[in-house]
């Protein structure tokens, strides 16, 4: 009986400055939060935003953004969790977006896949898109951009934004979908935030989705401790080794990537609402 090949250790790509990862999670990384964080500065990782997908993960966020002055927070339940969304947790979340450390409410949104696979630990659909529009409305009351889950729900979540008011800013985290979705998503003034499966053999469309956005609606992000980046799909992610995704959009647009990494660090800024980093 053969034997599997070992996964390879991943490794950072060559040092590029003014990285930054848009959607993390550092305390499903595993290892020390410092030690990620320093690993991620040695890669070139100016900022980063890590993100609570429950109100236990949201105070974990939270606390390292108060540790460390280039990591912000996300806070919000994640629309699998949206049945958690009691009075209580309102209450806190909205405390938290108050927050300045909250540069961002997410991640919410649908997702209709954990539905399929697992429907008694995860919300029903129209319980995910009213916890989606609470946080649709928690954005803009605290004037700050909406950060969007979507696995398999393509056209309720167009709907669901195209007849809610609009946050600041949203940003499609994890962007997966079909380029006719992009191109939608982009004439909305979305921005689309590209992971690691951008650089998936397969996912020529996400390619294409990144070449034709306009540069300034783009971020990168690792998703972390999930889809890491070739070659080293399929092994932990972290956030040092979101240069594998930057060369790829520096590839697909045809850019020298320190170029695309101070535009996508100029974009952070702008949608998290950054300043005196």
């Amino acid at each position: 009986m053969s034997k599997k090949k070992p996964r390879p250790i991943p490794v950072p790509a060559q040092f590029i400055p003014g990285l930054i990862d848009a959607h993390t999670h550092l305390a499903s990384c595993g290892g020390d939060l410092a030690g990620l964080v320093e690993r991620a500065k040695e890669a070139g990782v100016e900022k980063l935003c890590t993100v609570g997908d429950g109100l236990a993960e949201a105070e974990l966020a939270l606390e390292a953004a108060q540790q460390f002055g280039n990591v912000f927070a996300a806070c919000a339940i994640h629309p699998t969790k949206a049945d958690q969304l009691d009075g209580a947790a309102r209450a806190r979340l909205t405390q938290m977006a108050a927050d300045p450390n909250c540069v961002a409410i997410g991640e919410t949104g649908l997702d209709s896949y954990w539905i399929k696979h697992d429907p008694e630990d995860t919300a029903a659909l129209d319980v995910q898109e009213e916890a989606l529009r609470w946080h649709i409305d928690l954005a803009i009351s605290a004037d700050k951009p909406l950060m969007i889950h979507n696995r398999e729900a393509d056209a309720d979540l167009m709907r669901v934004l195209a007849d809610a008011p609009p946050p600041k800013d949203t940003i499609l985290h994890c962007f997966s979908s079909p380029l006719d979705v992009a191109k939608e998503a982009l004439d909305r003034g979305y921005v689309l935030s590209f992971a690691g499966n951008v650089t998936f053999k397969r996912n020529e469309e996400l390619r294409e989705a990144a070449r034709l956005a306009p540069i300034s609606q783009i971020l990168i992000e690792t998703d972390a401790p999930y889809m890491t980046p070739e070659p080293f799909r399929g092994s932990r992610n972290e956030p040092s080794l979101i240069g594998h995704t930057a060369l790829c959009i520096a590839e697909v647009r045809g850019m020298a990537v320190e170029d695309v990494a101070a535009a996508l660090n100029e974009n952070f800024d702008r949608v998290y609402g950054v300043t005196n980093l």
